[in-house]
């Protein structure tokens, strides 16, 4: 059965059952359309919101079964052509490689290298603690000249799966995927990209669809990508829509920028070109990571996905992927007075049946919110064109004006740049089809982001 049928149908059953008073079986119902286990009411708000399906590989929990649906090939467990081989290492914390609150390893057995498949050792499972209860986590950003080519930094030209424990958090040991161009072997400061993947992806399988990797290569850019285990959601989703993952120093926020720091310690990176992005319930994690890490993080990309707050509990995050999230009664904060806006690049696709369209819109709206002095002092830029497969999109650029001769000119730093891509689904444009949820056809998303991502730099700290 088609997955925006179902959901519909399921949504349309809990609404009925709300009316009639049967709230523990509209949970149900609710729970079914999200793919989640079912569970007392009261844990409802607790789950993760399906934004989309693909396989795991073998070294990965397998996702909950359910609808799927798809826009490309299922992932093949086979060699990617982009994407080598991933090695797990066993790494110890070594002095000097971060604090102990952040730059801790796990251990871990070796993949077999050609084949991809997990030894014994690696196929171990995340601890499943029911809660996501804070822990903490340092802030402002790691300084580039703390991190040489330490002993347990991965080899240039590599992508390795790296075991990863933080102390305090729930559902460990987590690990994630690191990209090291071949250009790290000069030791020089290097850019760093979060990468995070959506609803029951996995990193490799998202590192193949949006080729990142290759991308990376010729800018010389790290490329992380944390895995979201079963554990902590059912479908692998990041939770977006929580409260205790809403907010800096706490849940999966802290978690995502333990494992940023832990990469900061071993490898040169340079604290002024550290970004993310991210792809629907990925996508609306990295605009939440933005708004929390404006000190961090020195610009977004958000690809089909919502707004930082856009939802705090599974009904809202249903209602903010139909529609667009609600205003809250007493407004959306999107900076603190004096915080820096962080520039954001977003992609969505108009005929996104699993995601809405307002959602693209809400994200960059939020960023234009921000600019002290409003619409006065923003100057925007429209291109209509399309990719070289016919994919037909809207480019809008939003920049702040800078006068030259007494005119408002379209010279100043870019805020927000809206790609909207007409007639596309929920899929990453341009993507790899032997990664899931990608659009071949589509305008080149990796390539413009990256290209976004590299013309912003951090101010200097200090």
């Amino acid at each position: 059965m088609d997955w925006n049928h179902k959901l519909k149908q399921l949504m349309g059953e809990a609404t009925q059952l709300v009316r009639t008073g049967h709230l523990a079986d509209a949970t149900r119902a609710i729970q079914q359309a999200l793919g989640q286990p079912a569970t007392a009411p009261a844990a409802a708000q607790g789950t993760g919101t399906p934004n989309e399906h693909a396989p795991s590989t073998a070294v990965e929990q397998p996702p909950v079964p359910g609808a799927s649906f798809r826009t490309a090939a299922p992932w093949r467990t086979g060699v990617a052509p982009d994407v080598e081989d991933a090695v797990v290492i066993e790494r110890d914390t070594r002095p000097g490689e971060g604090s102990a609150a952040t730059d801790h390893a796990g251990h871990a057995g070796h993949q077999n290298a050609g084949t991809g498949q997990a030894s014994p050792a690696t196929a171990t499972s995340p601890s499943a603690t029911p809660s996501a209860a804070p822990f903490a986590a340092p802030s402002g950003p790691a300084k580039a000249a703390r991190a040489g080519n330490a002993p347990s930094a991965e080899a240039p030209g590599s992508f390795t799966r790296v075991v990863f424990t933080q102390p305090g958090a729930p559902h460990t040991p987590h690990h994630y995927h690191l990209y090291v161009p071949p250009g790290a072997a000069a030791g020089t400061p290097m850019p760093l990209v979060l990468m995070l993947h959506g609803c029951t992806q996995n990193p490799t399988d998202f590192a193949t669809g949006t080729g990142m990797n290759s991308a990376a290569a010729p800018a010389n850019a790290l490329v992380l990508y944390p895995a979201q285990p079963n554990s902590a959601n059912p479908n692998g989703c990041w939770n977006w829509f929580r409260p205790e993952d809403q907010r800096r120093g706490s849940g999966e926020p802290a978690l995502l920028m333990a494992m940023v720091r832990d990469v900061m310690a071993r490898h040169p990176v340079d604290a002024q070109r550290v970004y993310v992005a991210g792809l629907s319930a990925g996508g609306a994690m990295a605009a939440l990571l933005g708004r929390e890490y404006p000190d961090v993080f020195a610009a977004v990309g958000v690809h089909s996905g919502l707004q930082a707050g856009a939802a705090h509990n599974v009904m809202g995050a249903l209602s903010a992927m139909k529609t667009g999230a609600k205003p809250h009664p007493r407004g959306n904060p999107v900076a603190a007075p004096g915080q820096p806006v962080t520039p954001v690049i977003v992609f969505h696709g108009d005929a996104d049946a699993t995601v809405s369209a307002r959602n693209g819109e809400q994200v960059v709206e939020a960023a234009l919110g921000a600019v002290a002095g409003g619409a006065a002092v923003l100057h925007k830029t429209v291109q209509q064109g399309q990719s070289g497969s016919g994919q037909r999109y809207t480019r809008a650029v939003h920049r702040r004006a800078e006068a030259a001769g007494g005119e408002s000119v379209n010279a100043g730093p870019v805020v927000a740049e809206h790609w909207v891509l007409h007639g596309a689904g929920h899929a990453w444009a341009g993507g790899n089809a032997q990664g899931s949820h990608t659009d071949p056809r589509g305008v080149d998303a990796t390539g413009e982001m990256l290209r976004f991502f590299l013309e912003q730099r951090l101010a200097a700290q200090g």
